[in-house]
C-alpha cells in the first residue's frame, strides 16, 4: 500500500468510523451474541488472497459489530465513563502514523519531551505540590491503563516501605483498599510480591463520601 492508497482508504475508514458514531445509539449497548458466534462466521484458516477495503468493512458491519459491546454509547453506564473521544481518535491516528518509539530520549526526543510537558500540565491542573513536577526529583509518566497505573503505584509504595524497613519485611506488608477499588488491585498485589491474604478489603457504606 502506497501513500496515495493510504489517502484513499484512509478517507473510507474515517467515513466508516464517523457513520458508526453517528448511528451508535441504534445498537444495543450490550452485545446480543452467544459465545463462539464468530467461529461460525469466519473461515478456519487465513485467506490465501487479499480482500478489498469494501469487503473488509462489510465484514466488520455484518460479523464484528454484532459482537461489540458499545462502550462509547451514550447509554453505556458500566465500569467507568466513556474512555475515548473523537479528538482522541484523531490523536491515535497521528500517533500510529508517526509510529514513534519513545522508550528513550534519543529514540524520539519530541515524544519524550512532550510527555514530560503534558504530565507537568496535568500536575498543575490538579494543583499538586511542586515535587510532583519534572523539574525537581519528581515527575510522572503516562500509563496505558488503570490496571497498569495501579501496578506502578503498588510497586512504588512497596519499594518506599522496604527501603525503610528492609527487604525481609516484604511478606509482612499489608495493603488496605475499599470494596469499591478496581479489581486489578489484587492482581497488582500479587505481581508486587505481596501475599494476597495481606490485601485487606474494607467495606464501605453510604456514610463514606
Amino acid at each position: 500500500m502506497d501513500s496515495e492508497q493510504l489517502r484513499e482508504y484512509g478517507h473510507r475508514m474515517v467515513d466508516f468510523i464517523a457513520d458508526y458514531y453517528k448511528t451508535i445509539e441504534t445498537f444495543p449497548v450490550l452485545s446480543q451474541v452467544q459465545p463462539g458466534y464468530l467461529h461460525n462466521l469466519l473461515p478456519e484458516s487465513a485467506p490465501d488472497h487479499p480482500e478489498t477495503v469494501e469487503q473488509v468493512l462489510d465484514d466488520v458491519k455484518a460479523k464484528i459489530l454484532p459482537g461489540v459491546t458499545h462502550w462509547q454509547s451514550p447509554s453505556f453506564f458500566a465500569y467507568f465513563p466513556i474512555n475515548g473521544s473523537i479528538a482522541g481518535l484523531l490523536g491515535e491516528m497521528l500517533s500510529a502514523g508517526l509510529n514513534t518509539m519513545s522508550f528513550s530520549w534519543v529514540a524520539s526526543p519530541a515524544a519524550t519531551e512532550l510527555e514530560i510537558i503534558v504530565v507537568d500540565w496535568v500536575a498543575k491542573l490538579l494543583n499538586l505540590p511542586e515535587q510532583f513536577l519534572s523539574k525537581g526529583n519528581g515527575g510522572g509518566v503516562i500509563q496505558g491503563s488503570a490496571c497498569e497505573a495501579i501496578l506502578v503505584v503498588m510497586i512504588a509504595a512497596r519499594d518506599k516501605v522496604l527501603r525503610n524497613v528492609g527487604k525481609k519485611a516484604l511478606e509482612k506488608l499489608v495493603v488496605y483498599s475499599s470494596d469499591q477499588t478496581h479489581s486489578s488491585l489484587q492482581k497488582a498485589c500479587q505481581l508486587a510480591g505481596i501475599h494476597l491474604e495481606n490485601c485487606r478489603v474494607l467495606k464501605t457504606d453510604s456514610s463514606v463520601g
